[in-house]
């Protein structure tokens, strides 16, 4: 017994602590606040709007969890940005990520602490348990509630989008069409990276003016066009490479089939259909984002999972394609990729 260590055991059960800080941190614009400048405790407290309570700790325990830095000790010691957290944390920055985070604060946050609950009904624990309405019926509805869940996607799929962009050999290719593109971050990616191809952006029509925003922003609305579509009822546009970005875990085995075989019979030959997801080592024993992630879909979705590469692959093949490959991006998330 010497040997062993509880230490794991608590910084895991008490980890919402270090979560809803650093959560709180986004929400407050901690790091926007911090843009490429220093600032004492006092001096965030006043900007922030904090009670004196909150200083020295709330910046001191950012600092002890790396994401502030600090020059010198006491009440005159100024704090900053970690280069992290300047890069993603920072709303002037290009690589803003905050915003799943915001979505994660707003509301999976309360929603996780029906975990028990979900796991023993099977049941979702957000707005469908409270309101009865399916999740995305109830997200599309508000125009604040659809900005931060678009936001949400956007930040989640910056990173993944770019590595997608740089590491798929796209010079077979010359249009694309991204299956619920959301804001339109992974045509973007795309088309700034291979001026060669052009893309179209698919969701729902209340999507659109949002994703038209973030298209013509970003200056290339003569390669990018968002394009309405229910990808339920709709036939997928003809086209070289289909993409879907965290589209396929919301759903059950026979939709995800179902997407699948939709994206087969869309597809020339020799095209490929792209999943983006934090797909799940074959052995289901080590990647714990997308593990996390299936729970979390047991939460917000009726029947949705995440899956392995393998699993993809069977259901793939299955529906007629001719090989499929594993292609790692960045942090959890992986494309999986398949031709036919």
């Amino acid at each position: 017994m010497t040997d062993l260590n509880p230490a794991r055991i608590t910084e895991i059960g008490m980890g919402f602590m270090a979560s809803k800080t650093l959560l709180s941190a986004v929400e407050l614009g901690l790091f926007t606040t911090l843009s490429d400048r220093r600032m004492t405790g006092p001096e965030i407290g006043q900007e922030l709007g904090l009670h004196s309570r909150a200083i020295p700790d709330f910046p001191d325990a950012l600092l002890a969890l790396g994401f502030l830095e600090r020059d010198g000790d006491g009440p005159n010691a100024r704090y900053g940005n970690t280069p992290e957290t300047a890069a993603f944390l920072d709303k002037t920055k290009p690589g803003y990520i905050g915003g799943i985070l915001d979505m994660c604060n707003h509301r999976n946050y309360g929603f996780w602490g029906d975990l028990s609950e979900g796991l023993k009904t099977g049941q979702s624990q957000n707005e469908v348990k409270h309101n009865g309405k399916p999740l995305f019926e109830s997200l599309y509805a508000e125009p604040a509630r659809l900005e931060e869940f678009m936001q949400a996607m956007a930040g989640i799929s910056r990173l993944p989008a770019r590595a997608f962009a740089e590491k798929f050999d796209f010079s077979p290719y010359k249009t694309l069409a991204d299956i619920g593109g959301a804001t339109g971050v992974l045509s973007l990616a795309i088309a700034a990276r291979h001026p060669h191809i052009r893309a179209t952006s698919c969701d729902l029509p209340a999507v659109l003016p949002i994703a038209k925003r973030t298209i013509d922003k970003a200056g290339l609305s003569d390669r990018v066009t968002p394009t309405a579509l229910d990808f339920f009822t709709d036939s997928f546009p003809k086209v070289d490479v289909i993409t879907m970005g965290m589209i396929l875990h919301d759903w059950n085995l026979d939709r995800k089939k179902m997407l699948i075989a939709k994206a087969y019979d869309a597809l020339p030959k020799g095209g490929a259909f792209i999943v983006i997801e934090q797909l799940i080592d074959d052995a289901r024993r080590h990647h714990v984002p997308g593990l996390l992630m299936s729970l979390n879909m047991l939460i917000e979705c009726a029947d949705g999972f995440d899956y392995t590469g393998a699993d993809f692959r069977d259901w793939c093949l299955d529906a007629g394609f001719a090989r499929v490959e594993i292609l790692p991006l960045a942090g959890p998330m992986s494309a999986g990729i398949a031709y036919k």
